[in-house]
This record gives C-alpha cells, structure tokens and sequence, in this order.
C-alpha cells in the first residue's frame, strides 16, 4: 500500500526524530537512510526495509522503480518540498528514501576465523570517522568492526553517509565497555583461533610493517584525541606505530586505521601470492626475487 505525504504530520515528525535524535532511533529500532548507494547496499545484503519514501513529483529511476516493487516495505509517496528537508543536501532532492531496521549488537555477527580482521575503534567522537572507518574496513577485507564505549552514533546519517554503503556489507556492533569484547576473544582462543589484540599507537613498539598481520587480528583505535584507553592499552598483545616524517605529529583515526588495515591487506596478499608460488618471505616481507608483490 502507498500513503501519501505531502504535509509535516505525525508521520514526517517520526522521519525527522530519526534524523536527528539517536534515542528515538534506539528507542524505534530504526534509522534513516539517504543515498542511492546506502539504500541499494542495504537491500542488496537484506536488511530490513522498513519504509521507503519517493518523490511523486518526478519520473523514477529505473533502480528506484525496481526497489519499490521488490522491496517489502510500506511506500511514502512524499512531495517534493518535504523530500529535500528529509534528503540532506540543500541543492538535491533525492528520489527515493528509506527506514531500516537496527540489527542486533551481538558478537556473534563477525565471522570468526583463522582469516579474521575486526577492528575496533574506541570511543569515536565523530561520526564521519566512524564512517570512513568502517568504508575503509570493508575495502580491505576487514571481517568486522566493534565500536566500544561511549561513543557517536554509528547509525547517525552522518556515518551511513561517510561509509558510502559499507555499513551495510560488513557487521558493524556497539559494546558498551571493552568487558564484553574481550570475553568473546577469550572464547575465540578457547576455541583455537589464536586471535592476537594489536593497538595503534605513536609510541608503539613495531612499525606496522614489522607484525604479523596475516594472523587472526583484533586491531585497535583509539579516540581522536585521547588514544586508547588504559584498559585498551593493558589488553594488547603489541603496540604498533605508523612511522611518518614531516611536521604532522599524528594521523586522523580513520586515516590510522586504513594504513594498517592496508597493510594487513599488503601482508595477506603477499602471503598468499608466496604459497602459490612455493615460497615467500616472512609477513611483511617481499620474497628475495620479487615475486608475490
């Protein structure tokens, strides 16, 4: 069934609370999601649609006409002036919208494995890095990402955004405390997957290059301004650093994480590339003739 919606009623109300106020949104189970991407990712990995909104003033996209015949989801048709308040840019009006359920903060979502990546990024204060984290995870093979404490929204429309779809192709979950997380890699090595907990820091240790990142890794962040906290830095297997030269002291934490998430995917390609070739240098290093790389 269609509905129509062309002036600012309960319903509109509920859209813009949504936008807006993240304990509506926890308290609805439900976020909004803006973008031709998003949305096409989110349906693409079956995520519950709830709700979809499209303009009636304009001829629909073949892709917005297939996501409202085959997507389960009440339809909104909304006018024109009330889908660019909702749409988030002040000179486009998007032709479609869409209300997606939250899916559950279980652990038990991220694969686990000999191959596992997850990332865990602490206390995040800004949603676009939470985003371009989790876009940056997802590029390179990361299995999950964990965000701990208190931190932004990671269902913000900021973050969706910033995360181009990715949110919607690889768990991401909320923990409260690092209590919870590392109970569950207690039970991974239990269960013989012999995860190592690797945090990135200035002071590190190692250069990234230097560990061995093609094992079954926890890999952490730390806030944007503070780092890590104690109870991060005492559960670490290793410190590692990003070594930089120049005037900048440090590196953004999104910007962090995609250099050692890189190199994970550099070490692991590598990896892979030497036991198909029958030989290969330890991880981290490129064989002697230069294969594998």
């Amino acid at each position: 069934m269609k509905v129509r919606v062309s002036g600012r009623n309960a319903r509109f109300q509920q859209w813009e609370a949504l936008l807006r106020n993240r304990t509506k949104r926890q308290r609805r189970g439900e976020f909004f999601v803006q973008g031709v991407r998003p949305i096409a990712m989110a349906i693409e990995h079956g995520w519950q649609i709830r709700e979809l909104l499209y303009d009636t003033d304009v001829q629909l996209s073949g892709w917005a006409r297939e996501a409202l015949d085959t997507a389960r989801a009440e339809k909104f048709a909304v006018s024109r002036e009330l889908m660019h308040e909702l749409g988030g840019k002040a000179d486009a009006v998007p032709e479609l919208l869409a209300v997606v359920g939250l899916p559950e903060d279980d652990l038990r979502r991220i694969p686990a494995g000999p191959t596992m990546l997850t990332v865990v990024f602490d206390r995040p204060t800004s949603p676009g890095n939470i985003g371009t984290l989790i876009r940056s995870a997802d590029a390179f093979g990361a299995s999950g990402v964990i965000v701990t404490g208190h931190a932004a929204d990671v269902y913000d429309p900021k973050v969706v955004r910033a995360s181009t779809g990715s949110l919607f192709a690889l768990p991401v979950v909320r923990t409260p405390s690092p209590q919870a997380v590392l109970s569950w890699v207690a039970d991974l090595r239990a269960n013989g997957i012999g995860i190592g907990v690797v945090g990135a820091d200035e002071h590190g240790a190692l250069d990234a290059a230097e560990y061995d990142l093609t094992q079954p890794t926890l890999l952490l962040i730390g806030n944007e301004t503070t780092g890590l906290s104690v109870g991060w830095r005492e559960s670490c297997d290793q410190l590692v650093r990003i070594p930089m030269s120049g005037a900048a002291s440090s590196l953004n934490a999104a910007a962090a994480a995609t250099v050692v998430l890189y190199e994970s995917a550099r070490q692991r390609s590598s990896s892979l590339a030497g036991r198909r070739g029958g030989g290969g240098g330890p991880a981290g290093e490129p064989d002697t003739d230069g294969r594998g790389q």
